[in-house]
């Protein structure tokens, strides 16, 4: 038997999970957990999946049945328009990445992890990279509470044992720090570099901020950082994975609370529930940016390095520290010329250093 992760948020979650799952393994039983499986949605911002909402079983091909479990392999590919970054993170990363499909509700959801469970995992490590996981609904920032509280209100639903790990406790930027640590009441785990070694490959291409902010932290880096949408200061309590139970994550968690009181038959009942709790339609809001052009990729980066870090600097307003992705936004650059960038800037760290 092992243990089953969940990479709650979506997006970059399975990169930070891939850390919090190494630092479990090393401290919690002081060896390697082995083949590690992560179950994860496939939903990513619209520069990568130009389609709005996740995307399911139907939307793939090539995914590997395993026990009836659809497994994302290198040779998954999603169906056109659709993007993803999961095929290529199944060739970087060392875990078996399951694909998560919310579009039946949250019932199905339930059934999908029981039958994970079932399948040889003894116990539910859910990770979420930043903390909205644990939202009461109406904080100024909140930007994406839908997918957690699907988690959380799933594996409560499924009777599956769980524990809620936060991983880089506000490097999302959708709850300041120190309302997600007042919030967490569990042990904190010390990530080290050796955590975030098997990950770096992937980091070197991936858009995810969250889960490059909370790497960057693991590796010695503090002050503010420069994200699309955010000034995030990394702090030592950026650096940790903090723990707390279900029932307690679920006690915050306003949204998923209210899915357990009245499950949602479809992804859309659950977005419209969500929408009324917090006045977030995850699903309308990327309909409406599905809508808007995005940059297109050019073959060759038209800069000197001098010249490009002049003009990342003036678009990070004095911040030190920016993430890839700022750094290709601020540029006119697509995400999947973040190689080519971190290329011309020598960059090899996790974020790129302006000072």
């Amino acid at each position: 038997m092992s243990d089953l992760f969940i990479a709650a948020g979506g997006g970059g979650d399975p990169v930070g999970t891939a850390i919090t799952a190494a630092t479990v393994g090393r401290v919690l039983t002081g060896t390697p957990l082995g083949e590690t499986t992560i179950a994860t949605y496939a939903w990513e911002r619209l520069e990568v999946d130009p389609t709005p909402g996740p995307l399911g079983c139907v939307h793939f091909t090539g995914l590997a049945l395993q026990a009836g479990i659809p497994v994302i392999t290198p040779i998954t590919q999603p169906i056109a328009p659709a993007g993803s970054t999961l095929p290529d993170l199944a060739a970087d990363l060392t875990a078996r990445l399951v694909l998560l499909d919310p579009w039946q509700g949250l019932a199905a959801m339930a059934d999908q992890l029981r039958r994970l469970v079932d399948a040889g995992h003894d116990h539910v490590r859910i990770v979420d990279v930043g903390g909205d996981i644990l939202t009461h609904g109406d904080e100024d920032t909140l930007c994406s509470p839908l997918v957690d509280a699907l988690v959380l209100a799933a594996c409560r639903l499924a009777g599956v044992p769980a524990t809620v790990y936060v991983a880089g406790p506000g490097t999302d930027g959708e709850i300041p720090q120190a309302d997600v640590l007042d919030r967490l009441d569990g042990e904190a785990l010390t990530p080290l570099g050796q955590d975030v070694a098997a990950i770096r490959t992937a980091l070197s291409w991936h858009p995810s901020e969250a889960s490059a902010l909370f790497a960057a932290a693991v590796d010695g880096v503090r002050g503010p950082v420069r994200t699309v949408n955010h000034r995030i200061p990394l702090t030592d309590a950026s650096a940790r994975v903090h723990s707390t139970g279900l029932d307690e994550a679920v006690a915050h968690n306003t949204v998923a609370a209210h899915l357990l009181a009245a499950p949602p038959p479809t992804l859309e009942a659950a977005a419209d529930l969500s929408a009324k709790l917090t006045g977030l339609h995850e699903l309308d809001r990327e309909r409406v940016g599905a809508r808007e052009p995005s940059p297109s990729a050019r073959a060759a980066l038209p800069w000197t390095e001098q010249a490009a870090r002049e003009v990342i600097r003036a678009a990070a307003q004095g911040a030190p520290y920016v993430t890839l992705r700022f750094a290709a936004r601020a540029l006119g650059l697509t995400w999947r010329q973040i190689p080519s960038l971190r290329g011309l800037l020598g960059a090899e760290g996790a974020v790129l250093a302006l000072v």
